[in-house]
């Protein structure tokens, strides 16, 4: 890996790390529901990209498919959040 391509790594992996932070703050303090809807479901997808990250800085294929474990698994949740706060139950 060329030393640019370490120094880009390091520096998406600090802003994914900032931004995971400031959703956090969100998702603790939010003022209503959608809100913190919104901060997981961000926070999802930044740890989604944080692992895809890493698949590039150490060049494994287990990463990529962590990620799309990941984006699966937060899809179906933020569907399932979002069903419960529009009719209060997720089986019907």
């Amino acid at each position: 890996m060329t030393p640019l391509v370490a120094t880009a790594v390091t520096i998406a992996l600090s802003c994914y790390a900032v931004a995971i932070a400031l959703a956090f703050v969100r998702l603790l303090r939010g003022p209503a529901a959608q809100d913190r809807v919104l901060a997981l479901d961000f926070i999802y997808i930044n740890g989604m990209l944080i692992v895809l990250v890493l698949g590039v800085r150490h060049g494994s294929g287990m990463y990529f498919e962590s990620a799309l474990l990941i984006a699966l698994i937060g899809f179906v949740s933020s569907t399932a959040l979002a069903k419960f706060l529009l009719r209060g139950e997720v089986i019907e």
